[in-house]
This record gives C-alpha cells, structure tokens and sequence, in this order.
C-alpha cells in the first residue's frame, strides 16, 4: 500500500505541469459607456497575448494552439515592451471590432493600452484597451463588432440611467440584439434567465477547473450516497451565502485571499480523502467553511461579467442555478466513469486514493502558485 501511494504521489507530481490555469483562455469583458452628453468610452479587459498569438476559441488552452510558444514569449515582456509590440497591431484591431450605430460605423480612437506587471508567467495577464469617441446627433440602436477569431466575450452597455444597462455573454462569432440609450433593455425574464444559467454553466464546465476538482474530492469520499448529499448541501447553501453577499457589497475579500484559500480547500479535501472513507461531523462544517470561499470566487466572476440592474436578483438566482447545473454534471460525469465500481473491494485502493491524491498535490500546487504569483 505504502509504495502505491509513492508511485501515485510520484504521478501527480509529474501531472502539474498540465494543471495550471495560466493558460486557460478567457473571454473578454468589453464596456460601452454612452455618457448623457453623448460622449462614448469603451474599455476592453481581454489578454494582448492571444491577440498577438493569435490564437483562435477552438483552443481552450493556449498550449495546445500551435503557436502557444509566441504566446509565451509575449506574457514574458514587461509592460513596455508589450505596448510597444502592441502599436503595431492597433490598427488590425481598430479595422476588426468597433460600435455600430444603425449598421454605420462610429469612429473610435485607440486612446491607450494598461498593462499590469509581468509578475508569476504561470498566471494569465488581462490588460485593459480604452477607446473613445461621441455618439451621432440621431442616435440609432448600438451594436458591438467583435471577430470570430477573437473568441467569446461579454458585452455590457451602461447608459445614464442605470435601467438602461444590458449585459450578455456572447459565444465565438454571437451577436447581441441591438441597444439604443435613453431606453430600457426589452432583454428580461426568460432571456437575462438562459443567459446567467449558461454563464454560471460555463463558470463549472468548461472554466471552473478549480471547482471541478473540489467537487470531484467530495464525490469520492465515500461510495455512499448520503455522505454525498450531505457535503454537496452543505457546499451549495454556504457558496449561495456569499455568493449574494459579495455581490451586494455585504461581504468583501482581495482575491489575493481568497483564491489561494480555495487551493487549499481543495487539498484538503483530497487528503482527507486518503486517510478516511467515511464521513467525519468535521467534514460537513469544513466543507460549509470552503463553501463560503467558492462562494466569494463565484461572485468575483459574476462581478466582471456584470448584473442587469432591471434584472439584477433573476441574473443572480439564474447564476446560481447554472453554477449547480454545473455542478451536478460533474458529479453525473464521475459517476459515469467510475460509479459502476463504487462497491469493487478494489474502489478506493485503485481510484478513490489516486485521484485524491492528484486532487490534493494540484491543490498545494495552486496554492503556492497563488501565493507566490
């Protein structure tokens, strides 16, 4: 038994190099402001690297693109000298996206780029694009153009009337339905409610890799089905908690806390995993304790997406649905896999062990890497 573990514990060591999150890709997060005085202002969060890189939304990871080296070359210069590589693309990029108004384009300038430090290379590196310019005398309904090629994004119009901003999540190549200022988003109910189920989806399965694997380690803590129930309740009603207090500014925490903290949440988890089978009265409270961090790490995703105001608690819930949904994929998925043999004498030597102890050295991993980052 001991020189299994050794041998596993050797496996999941050489498996971290696969587990980092620095080069997940994500969506960007572009904001239209259209001020009462019909001055315009965008800003842009997106990664200057996969632009350069060019790397396209059929790659999930940017290592597995054929260019992921020029990406890394790109995340490794200092802010300077991104921007600088940075110019020469500017007008590809002014040509590529823009504002519609009406089917016409509005002239926009390139005001600048804001790029953060270079800090720990295994960490992806948002910077931030502003443009500008004024909206027309007759304004008429305001579209975003945004390539294919530049993957999925979130759109969010903000107006001078609060009941007037409309966010949505657009996948590669989507477009939104067309906003006007001065008027109230007609997108409501049933619409805001798909958009923030998949969004909350979307924030498990595929992207939430960190939450996968956390509840993954509940799954395996015992074959049983009441174990499971327990610390999923427990998980879902502590994140729900935090989730709405976070977003209504009840509760806050720096990031710099609280995604280390989830690293850890989830090493231990993985390993408890391999020193008990059964269900500890600890385990339900620490798992309601871990909950309240996922829970914090669910809202700050939330928070850079944004809420329609008009729709703000049915965006909210609907989130939190999706993120369940999520969750229970998952869970649906390890049972699929491995369920079948949950009552196998060699179930918890052969795949409950091993995987905890991936599950446990990836979470001391991220937890360093957070850290030190």
């Amino acid at each position: 038994m001991r020189e299994l573990l050794i041998r596993w514990l050797g496996l999941a060591v050489l498996l971290l190099p696969l587990v980092g999150e620095a080069h997940t890709v994500r969506p960007a997060v572009v904001t239209v402001n259209a001020a009462a005085s019909g001055e315009l202002s965008v800003t842009i969060r997106v990664s200057a690297e996969l632009l350069l890189a060019r790397i396209g939304p059929e790659y999930a990871d940017t290592n597995d693109a054929p260019n992921a080296a020029e990406y890394d070359a790109y995340r490794a210069l200092d802010p300077q000298a991104l921007e600088a590589e940075f110019a020469g693309f500017v007008p590809e990029f002014m040509a590529k996206t823009g504002l519609l108004s009406g089917g016409t384009r509005l002239p926009l300038r390139f005001e600048r780029i804001e790029i953060p430090p270079v800090g720990d290379l295994e960490l992806a590196r948002d910077s931030e694009i502003v443009l500008s310019g004024e909206l027309p005398a007759s304004v008429e309904p305001l579209t975003w153009s945004w390539p294919r090629e530049y993957g999925g994004h979130v759109i969010r119009f903000v107006g001078s009337d609060p009941a007037q901003a409309y966010s949505v999540w657009l996948q590669p190549g989507e477009t939104h339905e067309p906003w006007l200022p001065g008027v109230t988003s007609a997108r409501g109910g049933w619409g805001v409610v798909v958009d923030y189920i998949a969004i909350g989806f979307e924030h498990i399965v595929p992207k939430g890799l960190d939450h996968i694997l956390f509840v993954l380690g509940l799954f395996l803590l015992s074959a049983k089905l009441g174990p499971l129930l327990w610390q999923v309740s427990a998980f879902t009603v502590a994140h729900t908690i935090t989730l709405g207090l976070s977003i209504y500014g009840v509760l806050a925490l720096p990031p710099a806390i609280v995604e280390p903290l989830i690293a850890l949440s989830i090493a231990y988890v993985g390993i408890e995993n391999c020193v008990s089978g059964k269900l500890q009265p600890w385990r339900v409270l620490l798992v309601f304790v871990f909950g309240l961090l996922h829970g914090m790490g669910f809202a700050g995703v939330l928070q850079e997406i944004g809420l329609p105001d008009g729709e703000f608690v049915t965006a909210l819930i609907s989130f939190n649905v999706g993120v369940e949904l999520g969750q229970l994929a998952v869970i649906l998925a390890a049972f699929l896999l491995v369920g079948w043999f949950r009552n196998a004498d060699w179930y918890r030597q052969r795949i409950v062990i091993p995987a905890s102890l991936v599950i446990a050295v990836t979470g001391l991993y991220w937890a360093w890497e957070r850290i030190a980052g």
